[in-house]
C-alpha cells in the first residue's frame, strides 16, 4: 500500500516514520510513504502556499494552486484517494481506517493556517476526516494517527495478524483489560481465571470484561454495538439490558 504525505513541514516526519510499526512496515514492504513538500510546487521565488482570505477577517488561506499541483503530481494508484485532514471532517475510526486499507493508495492532504481554498475540496478530494472535535496547529499530526491506524491493519504488519482483530472497536467493543509476569504486583493480583488454563472460562471472562468496559466508559459506542446470542447471554448475567445507555 502507498501513502503520500503533502505537507508544508516534511521534517515533522522524520522521526515517526523510522520508529515502530511504521518503520517495520516499511522496510517489509507492506507500506510505500512518501512525504511531499507543497512548496515545491509554487512559482513564486518566495515559495508563497497562503495568501489572505476574500471578504476579509484573520489569518490565512492555502492557495489552491500550489496543492492542485502537489496533488496533481503523484503517481496514481487503480484504487486511490485523496484524504484531507480537517476538524469539520468525518469523524475518523476504526471502520474508517479497515476502508482505507482496502486501498491501493491514500493521499494525506495537511492543512494549515484557517484552511485551504474550498475549490481544493470541491475538485481534488475525496475524504474529508477529523480525528476529534479540537484544532490542531496543522494537519501533520491527524496525518500520522490516520497512517499509524490504518498501517497496523495491512496484512503481516502486526507480529500476530490476530492482534489488530482483537483491538478495541475491532468488533464493536472496547479491548478487555491485559496481564503479565508477575502474578502479583504491589498487592495487586492477576484475575485467577487467566491463570486457570480454562480456555473457555478465560474466553468469556474477557467478552464480559469487554461488555462492562464499553458500557460503563463508551455508552455511544454500546448503543451501537450488535450483540449475538452469546453476547445477549452474557449481559443477563451482568445485569445489563443490551438497550442500557450506560453509566458513564
Amino acid at each position: 500500500m502507498r501513502f503520500d504525505i503533502l505537507t508544508l513541514f516534511p521534517g515533522f516526519f522524520d522521526s515517526p516514520l523510522r520508529e515502530s510499526i511504521v518503520k517495520r512496515a516499511q522496510e517489509n514492504g507492506a507500506v510505500d510513504i512518501h512525504v511531499h513538500n507543497m512548496r515545491d510546487h509554487t512559482t513564486d521565488r518566495h515559495h508563497t502556499m497562503d495568501d489572505t482570505p476574500y471578504g476579509g477577517g484573520p489569518g490565512m488561506v492555502m492557495k489552491a494552486d500550489p496543492v492542485v499541483r502537489c496533488i496533481e503530481s503523484l503517481p496514481r494508484e487503480p484504487q486511490s484517494r485523496v484524504v484531507f485532514l480537517t476538524p469539520d471532517g468525518i469523524p475518523f475510526s476504526h471502520d474508517v481506517a479497515q476502508e482505507l486499507s482496502q486501498l491501493d493508495q491514500v493521499v494525506l492532504l495537511c492543512g494549515h493556517y484557517e484552511g485551504i481554498d474550498e475549490r481544493i475540496r470541491d475538485g481534488f478530494v475525496d475524504m474529508e476526516l477529523s480525528i476529534g472535535d479540537y484544532v490542531l496547529t496543522g494537519g501533520e499530526p491527524a496525518a500520522l494517527v490516520v497512517l499509524d491506524a490504518t498501517t497496523r491493519l495491512l496484512p503481516g504488519v502486526l507480529g500476530h495478524d490476530q492482534s489488530a482483530q482483537q483491538d478495541s472497536f475491532a468488533d464493536g467493543l472496547l479491548d478487555h483489560p491485559h496481564y503479565t509476569r508477575p502474578p502479583e504486583f504491589r498487592d495487586m493480583a492477576v484475575p485467577d481465571v487467566l491463570m486457570s488454563g480454562h480456555h473457555g472460562e478465560i474466553r468469556k471472562w474477557r467478552r464480559k470484561q469487554q461488555l462492562v468496559r464499553t458500557w460503563k466508559r463508551r455508552p455511544d459506542v454500546f448503543r451501537r454495538a450488535i450483540f449475538d446470542k452469546e453476547d445477549k447471554k452474557l449481559l443477563k448475567e451482568l445485569d445489563i439490558s443490551p438497550d442500557d445507555n450506560g453509566t458513564a
